[in-house]
């Protein structure tokens, strides 16, 4: 069964005309508005819509010049941007530095639970002189990450005459009125079941004119249904989320090539600081510690994830610089489990309850939660309640403190290992989880600052040991790597370090 109202989804190239390429994917979307969701269905959506003044190339991941012609640090304290002249919207408003200055001011003032503003910490103000020039005041000197920031979630530039300041846009008003600048801009939207894409002709960015008019966008809730249209060829693509069982049967279809790429998503447990069990902080940390001793990553990853995952034990990403294997310094075992929480007087067994959810983070997490709860309670210090929501109320929720533990998944917005330990550790974090730690706080300013790659990524290792063996605000469990399956005459897929879906490049001979 397909999802209902999406039909086939296919056009074939022998109607006329550019052929039409179709996507399936179980990743959803949040929100369209970029100040309201942080999340890789809703960015999806974005890279392909919105105007960025940076963005990385596509197949070299390298940081260049997009919307802007040129951009740099005139001062240790500002970076500043010119942008091209003469673009616009495809409403046909005038894209301008008052719209850059617009969309950074609104997504800091707008400040949403759900949207990434925590990435901004280090931006004072924006200013714009003049209509090509955008000055970015920083808080702290030499920031090494803040270019790269604006080819991410914080970086989509947005119209000015379209967008309220203080609040976020709902989808459909934003698709009615035709605020994009990207590659492509959205002719058709049904949220979570279809999308439909056409080339936007005055697109003057670094990806370039795209390769196909017409891109479909088609959601499934279960990746069953995933797996058998791209199967039957009835999708020309399949990326995010399919089982590792259906990826291993896919690799056997003749009919269909596998795409792999390069890794960088990580798997974590969160911690809610305020919410989960333990009578102090120094309970509370005794119980993270047991928790970290008790669970089996190679278990899952085998036996749950045939190996498509790898044991994860650094808060960044294996090959970026700056991964620390930090938590090996909590090896599976039982009595040192134990130990951490009678030192504390924290009295066994300990009742966790923990969510996951199982459409945005792919229905092997059910199995991955029950392995998880398995290895805790095995240990006979715990007992476990799991519980799962879908993805709409689960981002709202998590951010509530109504989780005490729960599932996040992290795909990085650019490939740095400090997109790895800011949206995670600094004031104002993305998890909203209630750590803070001034100490913390300052290593990330020193690391972020810091101009000499070997001295920053000392920095980096630092921050990652001093987490794992104080603090333990999350516990990375798994890293797994980029998999698309599509149709063979399908060309341009392209999976590099920007760990997005490139829409421009796609073709069918």
């Amino acid at each position: 069964m397909v999802l209902a109202g999406c039909g086939s989804g296919r056009t074939d190239s022998s109607s006329g005309g550019s052929s039409t390429v179709t996507i399936g994917t179980t990743d959803q979307i949040y929100a369209l508005d970029p100040a309201g969701s942080y999340d890789n269905g809703s960015l999806a959506v974005m890279k392909n819509v919105y105007p960025f003044l940076m963005d990385f190339e596509t197949g070299s991941g390298e940081l260049k010049p997009s919307a802007a012609q040129k951009c740099s640090y005139t001062s240790e304290m500002v970076y500043s941007c010119t942008l091209k002249s003469g673009l616009t919207f495809a409403n046909g408003d005038p894209l301008t530095a008052q719209s850059v200055k617009f969309s950074f001011d609104r997504m800091l003032k707008i400040n949403d639970p759900n949207g990434p503003a925590s990435l901004l910490t280090n931006l004072d103000h924006t200013d714009a002189p003049d209509a090509t020039t955008v000055n970015f005041t920083l808080k702290a000197p030499h920031d090494q990450t803040f270019p790269q920031l604006l080819a991410t979630n914080v970086g989509p530039i947005v119209d000015e005459k379209v967008f309220p300041a203080d609040k976020v846009l709902d989808d459909n008003t934003i698709v009615s009125k035709k605020p994009f600048a990207g590659q492509y801009e959205i002719t058709s939207y049904q949220k979570n079941q279809l999308v439909e894409y056409k080339a936007f002709d005055k697109y003057d960015g670094l990806l370039g004119k795209p390769k196909t008019d017409t891109i479909r966008m088609k959601y499934y809730a279960q990746p069953t249904n995933l797996k058998l249209d791209i199967q039957q060829k009835q999708i020309d693509l399949a990326w995010r989320s399919l089982t590792p069982t259906d990826v291993d049967a896919l690799r056997k279809d003749s009919g269909l090539t596998v795409h792999d790429g390069p890794g960088g998503e990580l798997r974590y447990l969160v911690f809610n600081l305020n919410s989960m069990p333990g009578n102090s902080p120094e309970q509370k940390l005794a119980v993270r510690k047991a928790i970290a001793s008790s669970i089996d990553r190679q278990a899952i990853a085998e036996q749950v994830y045939q190996n498509t995952y790898t044991p994860a034990y650094s808060m960044v990403a294996g090959g970026l610089p700056g991964t620390d294997d930090s938590y090996k310094m909590y090896p599976l075992d039982k009595s040192a489990a134990a130990r951490f929480l009678s030192d504390a007087g924290v009295k066994a067994p300990v009742a966790l309850n923990i969510w996951y959810n199982p459409d945005h983070y792919g229905s092997s997490s059910a199995d991955e939660y029950a392995k998880i709860k398995s290895q805790l309670e095995s240990t006979g210090l715990f007992t476990v309640t799991l519980n799962s929501a879908n993805w709409e109320t689960y981002n709202k929720e998590r951010v509530k403190d109504t989780y005490p533990i729960y599932q996040l998944g992290w795909f990085p917005d650019f490939p740095d290992a400090d997109n790895y330990l800011t949206p995670m550790l600094d004031e104002g974090n993305f998890l909203q989880s209630h750590f803070s730690d001034p100490g913390i706080t300052r290593l990330l300013e020193a690391e972020r600052g810091e101009q000499d790659p070997a001295k920053r990524q000392q920095i980096e290792v630092q921050i990652q040991q001093d987490v794992a063996q104080n603090f333990i605000p999350t516990l990375p469990l798994l890293e797994g790597k980029q998999i698309a399956v599509g149709v063979k005459n399908l060309d341009g897929v392209t999976l590099d370090k920007s760990f997005m879906m490139r829409f421009g490049t796609l073709s069918k001979s």
